[in-house]
């Protein structure tokens, strides 16, 4: 009996078709405020930080800090936050996720992450995307009815301050550049970028033709759904020339692993349920009920929710449905889990998930 069927105490499964890659396995933050009023904002920070600290000492392989600039979340800066836990870690690589390029200067995008490089002595990378909320755009005086333009321009600027000390480029929102330099330059040359996608076409395809690994936010639905657009990414990037290792695929999702499949529901429904419940009032859905949190949490769905050895099976089929991934993240705060769950939860990741899932992977490899 395998780990993982002792973890879940059921039957053995047939097994799927061997993989022959590493799954690299993470941990997502927006820097949500705390739920609970006398947790202060500096406080959360602080505690954000703590568990960049405790799943570094876990053994986990990326964590990643996200870009908002909304009441409910600490994480305008990310980089900022990202600097702070390199200090305090030695292993882990450390990301934006994502960072909003469509309303930044790539100049200092490059640079604030150049320097995350050179403090972590070589883990820095960035998951550049759009954004799937638009206040920053009135923010930063920039258009809405912009929004792919700025992004595909600004990304155009950031690949080439990568590749390039002195830069000659022009583009429509942003005064040219003629040959000055960019500074400093990172450690990892070239700097690791992304690209955070949702559901366009237009998207994967870019990603594709551009060879850039590709980061997936899969909220909702069932993770199977994204294949066609996954096989649109590779088709574009190998149409392009680019190699196929070149063209990794990652996956962001709503996600939490407990001691028990009942404790993990117990901690992350409510405040999961409250979280897309006043999103869903913005964007017109309905109140998220517990049928809907049982569908996304169940065999297909997108979220990856459960004992330890459930989660390992899931990030397996999520691996599968999307013909191999290179890494999954988990975005736990939606659900407004207190510290202590938090710790726990990036504890059971890095002790009780990614080593099973690792072993499963290379016996999978293996018997080939």
């Amino acid at each position: 009996m395998t780990e993982m069927a002792q973890y879940t105490a059921q039957p053995p499964k047939p097994k799927p078709q061997a993989q022959n890659i590493a799954i690299q396995v993470g941990v997502d933050s927006f820097a949500a405020k705390s739920a609970d009023n006398s947790v202060t904002a500096s406080d959360s920070i602080r505690n954000l930080v703590q568990r960049i600290e405790l799943a570094d000492q876990v053994g986990l392989d990326v964590f990643g800090v996200g870009e908002h600039h909304r009441r409910e979340f600490l994480d305008s800066a990310p980089a900022m936050i990202l600097a702070a836990a390199a200090a305090r870690t030695s292993h882990i690589r450390l990301t934006s996720a994502v960072t909003v390029l469509s309303a930044a200067d790539p100049v200092r995008v490059f640079q604030n992450f150049a320097t995350l490089d050179l403090l972590s002595q070589g883990r820095a990378e960035m998951v550049v995307g759009r954004g799937s909320f638009i206040e920053s755009f009135p923010l930063f005086g920039l258009e809405p009815e912009d929004y792919d333009a700025l992004f595909a321009e600004k990304l155009d600027l950031l690949l080439n301050l990568r590749e390039n000390e002195f830069v000659h480029w022009s583009g429509r929102f942003r005064p040219p550049l003629t040959g000055q330099g960019v500074y400093p330059r990172p450690v990892q040359n070239p700097l690791p970028v992304w690209v955070g996608v949702g559901g366009t076409p237009e998207s994967f395809a870019r990603a594709g033709m551009l060879g850039l690994p590709l980061m997936i936010a899969i909220i909702g639905g069932e993770t199977r759904q994204f294949r066609p657009l996954v096989d649109l990414y590779r088709e574009s990037g190998r149409r392009a020339g680019h190699p196929p290792e070149n063209l990794k695929v990652g996956v962001h999702a709503v996600g939490y692993v407990a001691e028990t499949t009942q404790k993990a529901v117990d901690d992350f429904f409510p405040g999961y349920a409250k979280t897309f419940s006043r999103i869903g009032r913005e964007r017109g859905w309905g109140p998220i009920t517990r049928a809907h949190f049982d569908a996304a949490r169940s065999s297909h769905g997108a979220m990856t929710l459960g004992n330890p050895g459930e989660v390992a099976e899931k990030i397996l089929r999520h691996s599968e449905a999307l013909g191999g991934i290179s890494r999954i993240t988990f975005q736990m705060d939606v659900a407004e889990l207190s510290q202590p769950d938090f710790l726990r939860g990036i504890k059971l990741l890095g002790t009780s998930v990614a080593p099973v899932l690792r072993r499963e992977l290379m016996s999978r490899t293996a018997t080939r």
